[in-house]
């Protein structure tokens, strides 16, 4: 678990999709704080994560807390979109091989789950 959730932060500075791309179970599962049903395998939640990854990653986005437990990590962040302070989690579970195998957004306040709900349908829809 130690070695995925490295292999995280490495991803979140480099922005590498090679490192993304290793790091994703093939029976991934991601849940969105805006999307109601969980998007399930490999390539959608490489799908979701690299459209995070392009809207969070604006400059702004740094992790404040991070909580560990066992094979699981809670990873509080905070960043700025378009003048709005956004508040949120990374809840992440990794499987033995140290891959994600389940990834968790949630975001505060409301008028942020909207910015985020506004810029990751911009970004989705040119998947």
């Amino acid at each position: 678990m130690k070695l995925g959730l490295a292999a995280w932060h490495r991803y979140m500075v480099s922005g590498d999709i090679a490192l993304l791309d290793e790091l994703v179970a093939d029976d991934a599962v991601f849940h969105s704080p805006v999307v109601h049903t969980p998007q399930e395998g490999r390539e959608k939640v490489l799908m979701y994560l690299t459209a995070a990854g392009e809207v969070f990653g604006n400059g702004t986005f740094r992790y404040v807390r991070e909580l560990v437990d066992g094979a699981e990590a809670c990873l509080e962040f905070e960043c700025e979109m378009d003048g709005i302070k956004v508040n949120g989690i990374d809840l992440i579970r990794f499987d033995l091989e140290g891959r994600i195998a389940d990834f968790k957004v949630m975001v505060r306040p409301l008028k942020a789950i909207n910015k985020v709900w506004q810029l990751m349908a911009e970004r989705l829809e040119n998947t």
